[in-house]
């Protein structure tokens, strides 16, 4: 069924999945083995509705009864207990009964990353707070699975991944002080051994889920090496068996911009037991704690939290996408609907077109494993592709809110319509695990120290291979080239430039390489599209994005013959059959 934004009222109420077919070609795209594709359907078809009914009303609610912490009870006893409005603790809720925490225990089998990272897109779309709160469960559960002590990994596991909402635990991740920030090197917290556990002591600035039952915290043993590779990597329960606290103490809940129902603080830590992430056995817990790796555990943590961030940024931007479309839908200025006028539909399509970019990179994360690629290449191409898919998706998404307000003009600016929310949310993910200048370091750190831009480029390659016999495919793929022969030359003059020089230019690069992998993922998508029906949408799509984002226009492309918004509007943002020889 395609999309009538004429027909609906307002788009909470709506099925999310029924009225995106993009997602629905994504699925079938990277879904190629049947039983995963009809995983997808069953488990992304059911949450659908779930979101775009009960969960997004809900988030409306959340959003003005923010969370609150109360320090003291009524005897003057400390209790450090976070208030949460109903709305929100019966989102997570419903999300707990639906298997959010517990997929593969749901399915019976392994699940694609590409299904989870569908169900955080729709979720998303109604609140990226919820998706920060469980999403960092997720993340907490993986650590403990793999790095926590046998004494203790099936219980929190159990409790991690339970389906019942009463017994379900949740989990946080603690990395940042007041003095360091970005520079976690420069952290002080530290772990002190205490027979076959550890105590931790500091404090803690920017703790989301601070109420959560375990966190994920980094802290520097003591004699380790300053630096970041004398930290770390510490599980911490927030209660002791008996229920008192484990040395564990909220100092204050942060007044937010955005993304309010989730609890960010101050944390202080005083004597907080703790289990070593990194041996299986107790007794090998201090040469763990001193092999320079506990950062690297953290920032398995850290890099899936990234990945879940740029779908962040993509379930606002295609919610902002939604609230447009409705709105220029019904809106009339001068006896007609808004969305017949030239730049409002080109408003729309780029909004659309850019969205779909950032879903082609940002999914590919998540499946460049398929089809038995080599284990070292799919390790390089995740760790060049998730930092840039995170710089662009939450980047662009920041823009597509502040864009589409504006569509919804007056009403947009009003608290009682759903784009300021939006907008404000949006402005928290290019923040969240790494600015925008960190993460292009990062991108920099990944191509000096592994080499990860030369299997971007192979992949990018194949892109073009792929593209070559299509016709309608012919000049977004020449600019695809184009661009991947300046990238070449562009990490040539780098490579011998001043580290000064490779700085400046670092986030030049990294936005070059992610028009790059966008433009190339979008060869993909088209024609895999003409190959399997001769639908010729997807190469609209692919041409639309490389003359914005890759080739050099005359005039500023007033005198482009391109008519794509005219004569394409509806099979554009309606998910039409567009037809090869229309396009060629």
């Amino acid at each position: 069924m395609l999309p009538d934004y004429a027909a609906y009222e307002e788009a909470i109420g709506l099925d999310w999945y029924d009225v995106d077919p993009n997602l629905r070609f994504t699925l079938d795209r990277l879904l190629p083995d049947p039983g995963d594709r009809a995983l997808a359907e069953e488990v992304v078809g059911e949450y659908g509705p779930l979101v775009g009914g009960p969960i997004a009303r809900r988030a409306e609610v959340t959003d003005k009864h923010g969370p609150v912490l109360r320090s003291w009870d009524h005897w003057g006893r400390q209790t450090d207990e976070v208030a949460h409005h109903p709305t929100w603790l019966e989102s997570k809720a419903d999300l707990v009964r639906h298997g959010y925490t517990s997929l593969e225990q749901r399915a019976g089998r392994p699940v694609p990353g590409v299904v989870s990272a569908s169900l955080n897109y729709l979720l998303c779309q109604a609140e990226t707070a919820l998706v920060c709160a469980m999403g960092m469960t997720n993340g907490a559960a993986d650590i403990v699975a793999r790095h926590a002590p046998d004494s203790v990994r099936a219980d929190v596991i159990a409790r991690l991944t339970s389906t019942d909402p009463d017994a379900a635990w949740e989990g946080g991740m603690f990395l940042t002080e007041r003095q360091g920030g970005s520079d976690v090197g420069a952290n002080t917290t530290t772990a002190v051994e205490d027979g076959d556990e550890w105590r931790l002591y500091g404090e803690k600035f920017f703790c989301s889920n601070i109420d959560a039952e375990v966190f994920i915290v980094l802290a520097r043993p003591q004699d380790a090496p300053p630096g970041a590779r004398g930290l770390g990597t510490f599980i911490v329960p927030r209660l002791l068996p008996d229920g008192s606290p484990n040395g564990f103490r909220m100092r204050r809940l942060k007044p937010k911009m955005g993304t309010v129902g989730v609890p960010t603080g101050e944390v202080v830590l005083d004597g907080a037991k703790a289990w070593l992430a990194g041996s299986s056995r107790q007794s090998d817990t201090g040469d763990a704690a001193r092999d320079g790796r506990g950062l690297n555990r953290m920032m398995e943590m850290v890099n899936g939290s990234r990945f879940g961030v740029a779908i962040m940024g993509l379930g606002i931007h295609r919610r902002s996408f939604l609230e447009a479309a409705i709105y220029a839908a019904h809106r009339e200025q001068w006896a007609q609907r808004i969305d017949r006028y030239p730049l409002v539909r080109e408003t729309l399509v780029d909004l659309l077109v850019d969205l779909e970019a950032g879903m082609a990179m940002t999914f590919e994360c998540a499946a460049v494993g398929r089809g038995g690629a080599d284990a070292e290449e799919v390790r390089l191409l995740r760790r060049i592709l998730i930092p840039l898919a995170k710089m662009r998706a939450t980047r662009t998404a920041l823009g597509a809110a502040s864009t589409s307000l504006e569509v919804l003009g007056g009403n947009g600016y009003m608290n009682d319509w759903p784009m300021a929310r939006q907008l404000r949310d949006a402005q928290c993910h290019p923040i969240w695990e790494g600015t925008e200048n960190i993460i292009c370091l990062d991108v920099r750190r990944a191509m000096r120290g592994e080499g990860a831009h030369e299997a971007l480029l192979g992949r990018i390659e194949r892109s073009l291979d792929a593209a070559g016999p299509h016709e309608p495919l012919a000049r977004a793929a020449d600019a695809v080239a184009g661009n991947l022969k300046e990238a070449r030359e562009a990490i040539a003059y780098l490579q011998g430039a001043d580290d000064d020089v490779q700085l400046l230019h670092a986030r030049r690069m990294a936005n070059l390489l992610a028009d790059l992998s966008e433009g190339a993922v979008l060869l993909d998508e088209a024609a895999w599209s003409l190959e399997r029906d001769g639908d010729a949408r997807k190469a609209l799509i692919a041409g639309r994005f490389a003359r914005s984002h890759l080739e050099h226009l005359p005039v500023r492309g007033i005198v482009d013959d391109d008519r794509t918004v005219l004569d394409f509007f509806d099979p554009l943002i309606r998910y039409g059959r567009v037809e090869a020889a229309d396009v060629a």
